[in-house]
């Protein structure tokens, strides 16, 4: 279950893969399936009440190999399907190849999906409780939401890279215990991921230096207002100054 309240803790639902809290009430993690009717529990124990699907509508199904879990279980908490992307777009396969998985394409998938990406804040500011958001790894659509999120709550690049590498690391270490699920993002070695990661941080941190958050959500329609509720959910309240006064 959640440990600290800080950013980037590992959140131990079961079955979840690669679970990271964000900022504030806000996670991110891999597909919900992999979620077990015990991690389900969890999440609403922790005070979980939207779940957020970031993937396109095929890739939403369940697998053999995922956990059954009681619909009554799931009910509890809203799952929301809210697609980052059209993998139809006649411009897509041109830019992001068969799917997005490199930060240094994070630009252009914001230019091309900037509507998509903007109803994803708008359905955070709507949600109860806390919030989860997932793609299929949890690496790189989560990680476009995650990165603005934490602009969003005042972290540094820095931060935001080290973000970005942990979900990189833990994608990858499922892979190797699980198998990856296609050529296209096989397990990696000790050095392969060490020369990936360096490539792609590189990539992140160019892209961090040309992204206003703020202003690329207003731009698509997010109101002040549900940019205020988003920050709500990523920066815990602070406590009332004690009255010193007599």
């Amino acid at each position: 279950m959640e440990g600290t309240t800080s950013a980037h803790q590992a959140v131990r639902w079961d079955g979840a893969v690669n679970a990271w809290k964000i900022a504030g009430d806000v996670y991110r993690m891999g597909r919900h399936e992999w979620v077990t009717e015990t991690g389900w529990q969890q999440m609403y124990d922790d005070g979980v009440r939207t779940v957020i699907d970031l993937r396109a509508s095929r890739e939403r199904r369940q697998r053999d190999t995922d956990p059954e879990v009681p619909d009554d279980v799931k009910a509890r908490i809203d799952v929301v399907h809210c697609p980052t992307e059209d993998p139809d777009h006649s411009d897509f396969n041109e830019l992001f190849g068969p799917y997005l998985k490199d930060p240094a394409q994070y630009g252009d998938y914001l230019h091309l999906f900037g509507e998509k990406i903007a109803a994803v804040f708008k359905a955070i500011a709507s949600s109860p409780g806390k919030v989860v958001v997932h793609c299929s790894a949890g690496r790189d659509r989560s990680g476009v939401i995650a990165l603005m999120l934490q602009r969003l709550a005042g972290m540094g690049d820095e931060d935001i890279v080290r973000g970005y590498e942990l979900a990189a690391r833990g994608i990858n270490e499922r892979h190797r215990t699980h198998g990856a699920p296609h050529a296209h993002d096989p397990y990696l070695s000790d050095d392969e991921l060490e020369a990936m990661l360096a490539q792609r941080r590189a990539g992140l941190r160019d892209f961090l230096g040309s992204i206003d958050a703020v202003a690329f959500l207003a731009a698509n329609g997010v109101s002040e207002l549900e940019i205020a509720a988003v920050r709500a959910k990523l920066v815990p309240a602070l406590p009332r100054a004690a009255n010193m006064q007599d």
